[in-house]
């Protein structure tokens, strides 16, 4: 019994050596490659990428996923608690499930870990986050973010669906456009920004509505 405590012991320390190695040179490295990137390949489909640095970005992108992914993203340290208990009690009343993750959890989730798993993939996300949060600033973590994000089959990232959707990189992006893009984040495989309709059209454009209100608001002012 010692032992096998010992070794599992051991195992920790490895583990938590190997992750943090692993989170502080993704603060200075583009994320080459994901978990997500490596089904879709599995599944016979090609994957498009196309790293840019946040500086280059056009800064409505960020705002369009702070309005539509993390309203508190510059506020809170990865976990938005009253997002959790808004989640929680919406999904108690029945209908659609909804999510509380902040940005910060999502990348942690792209960057390092695996989609589905439930609660043990969870609690791996939930650790992640905090190292994140930790070792990178707020601009690095949204960085990673709009670069690993799916923002279609087989397309990560904003600029790659920038150039995907709207035929131009995403050092310009109009406030629709980025509010599209945006709205396509929360299920990527089901929807597409361009020639938008239904949810993403209506999301798209309420987001693209907001992109001003997190900017007069100083909502991201953390990127600055």
């Amino acid at each position: 019994m010692i032992s096998i405590l010992r070794i599992l012991f051991k195992a920790g320390l490895v583990f938590v050596g190997v992750s943090v190695l692993w989170v502080g040179i993704y603060r200075f490295v583009p994320v080459p490659f994901t978990w997500t990137m490596a089904g879709d390949l599995l599944a016979g489909r090609s994957v498009t990428k196309q790293w840019m640095p946040l500086s280059q970005m056009d800064p409505d992108m960020a705002r369009a996923a702070i309005a539509g992914e993390d309203s508190r993203f510059c506020e809170h340290h990865g976990f938005d608690f009253r997002a959790i208990a808004g989640a929680a009690y919406r999904n108690a009343q029945g209908g659609r499930i909804r999510g509380g993750s902040t940005i910060s959890q999502q990348t942690a989730k792209n960057a390092f870990l695996f989609q589905g798993g439930g609660y043990v993939r969870k609690a791996f996300e939930a650790y992640f986050t905090v190292l994140i949060e930790t070792l990178w600033s707020k601009r690095r973590i949204m960085e990673v973010y709009l670069n690993v994000a799916e923002t279609g089959i087989g397309t990560y990232g904003a600029d790659a669906a920038a150039l995907r959707y709207f035929g131009h990189d995403a050092t310009r992006l109009s406030p629709t456009e980025a509010g599209r893009i945006a709205a396509v984040l929360p299920l990527p495989k089901k929807r597409a920004a361009i020639d938008p309709r239904g949810f993403v059209r209506r999301h798209g454009n309420t987001l693209a509505r907001y992109v001003s209100t997190v900017r007069r608001a100083g909502l991201d002012s953390c990127l600055k």
